[in-house]
């Protein structure tokens, strides 16, 4: 499981190949004992849960990095090398 960027005790990441069991784009996150899994772009919570100020922190930053996340979706889904995102500052 590649880890896409971390951040404030967030990890994030994206497994390879994983577009069969959530049928769309989506990030892992962990936090401490919390686990959520949230769909690429939007946001939506498809599984699991985080604490209100660490959801807001990983909302930004998905905001700010759309595009890269997408991108990198695209590779993991096709088993490619993905790329590291910029963590949120």
């Amino acid at each position: 499981m590649p880890v896409v960027s971390a951040f404030y005790g967030l990890i994030i990441s994206l497994y390879y190949r994983d577009n069969k069991r959530h049928h769309k784009p989506h990030i892992h996150v962990w936090y401490q004992d919390s686990e959520a899994v949230l769909s690429v772009p939007e946001g939506e919570l498809i599984e699991g849960s985080l604490p209100n100020s660490k959801m807001k922190l990983v909302l930004a930053w998905m905001e700010i990095h759309k595009d890269e996340l997408l991108a990198d979706w695209k590779l993991a889904a096709d088993g490619q090398q993905i790329f590291k995102i910029d963590p949120l500052k």
